[in-house]
């Protein structure tokens, strides 16, 4: 049997069409704090009572809530009262706030500021550039300057990075044993999700986070405890400033926002940085060595496309330039998950 027969072509392109409508219900209900309050009441609620709430309409909350019956977010118990909401399993544990693994901030940055982008996808694909000039009326020649244009979307940007690297951040971290590392500098660090994974599962590591200077500093504040002691920061743009010295260097999701030339600069000066006996992790999504797949690998690169300067790649493409700033023994490690490893060698 071919992979094409037995295929519904119609119904197949009308689930395509309502992606969208999906990804808008999860997002509001996320917004709107459904999960949060049938988390908190400890109970199973009426639709009237959810609206009243969260101050909503009745009849937006009910329609609202049946579409999340549907896509498995909420389970719904029928009495002679009515009908009675309940998170499932899966809201409870990445669609509440309060849980560990929560996913609300990347929805939410998705939903409020991606989704703008997404918007233009078609002139990104004519222009074949990013769309903040036209989503938020700000240039697009600095996709970071975009991205991180108030103090309330760097937060928002950070917290979202964060709750990923709290589902990701151990696959990519034990896709090799990384023990005999003992300085490690994490570039473009962020909001200190993987450092705080690396130093957990590597107790006789010391992580630097380099960033921004006004990355680090909301980093600081918000997001690494000051108790942390085997976390630093070191403030600066590493394209421009100076790279400190280390044993390992990580850069989680950086190359994929920039043009070959960038990574090829950028790998340079890891690579002059980096102590003899070092190495480099790359932790990206990895494109097929034909590009087939996987899927969210493909619309990554979309949305690197309308967002950045980068693009997804394969794992040769990975090498490739990781061989040309120097390194060797290339190694990569799918781990099944959204994001894969790839370690070099100096």
């Amino acid at each position: 049997m071919s992979s094409t027969e037995g295929l519904d072509y119609p119904q197949v392109i009308l689930q395509y069409n309502s992606g969208f409508l999906v990804s808008k219900v999860m997002f509001t209900a996320c917004e709107l704090g459904v999960f949060d309050l049938l988390l908190e009441s400890g109970e199973p609620l009426s639709s009237d009572a959810i609206a009243a709430r969260l101050r909503t309409s009745t009849t937006g909350m009910e329609r609202l809530l049946d579409a999340c019956v549907g896509l498995k977010l909420l389970a719904v118990e029928l009495t002679q009262e009515g009908a009675l909401y309940r998170n499932t399993e899966i809201s409870n544990i990445y669609l509440t706030k309060s849980s560990p693994k929560s996913q609300y901030h990347i929805m939410t940055y998705y939903s409020n500021t991606v989704y703008l982008c997404w918007h233009y996808l078609a002139d990104a694909v004519r222009e074949g550039r990013n769309q903040y000039e036209r989503a938020f009326g700000i240039s697009s020649k600095d996709p970071f300057g975009a991205m991180y244009r108030s103090e309330e979307e760097m937060l928002k940007f950070m917290a979202g990075q964060n709750s990923v690297w709290s589902i990701c951040g151990r696959d990519v971290l034990t896709a090799f044993d990384l023990s005999h590392f003992r300085q490690i500098c994490d570039l473009g660090g962020g909001g200190g999700a993987l450092a705080r994974e690396c130093v957990s599962l590597y107790p006789d590591s010391i992580v630097t986070i380099y960033d921004l200077p006004k990355v680090a500093q909301l980093a600081k504040e918000q997001f690494v405890p000051p108790e942390e002691h085997r976390i630093a920061f070191h403030e600066g743009d590493f394209f421009n400033d100076s790279i400190p010295e280390a044993e390992l260097y990580i850069l989680s999701k950086i190359l994929h926002d920039w043009d070959d030339d960038k990574c090829r600069q950028l790998l340079a000066k890891v690579y002059k940085a980096c102590k003899p006996g070092g190495g480099v992790l790359l932790v990206e999504s990895l494109l097929n060595e034909d590009k087939s797949g996987p899927l969210e690998t493909q619309l990554y690169s979309m949305n690197m496309l309308v967002q950045t300067e980068g693009k997804e790649r394969t794992a040769a493409e990975y090498s490739k330039l990781l061989e040309a700033a120097g390194f060797g023994e290339v190694q990569v490690k799918r781990t099944g998950k959204l994001y894969d490893a790839v370690l070099g060698s100096k």
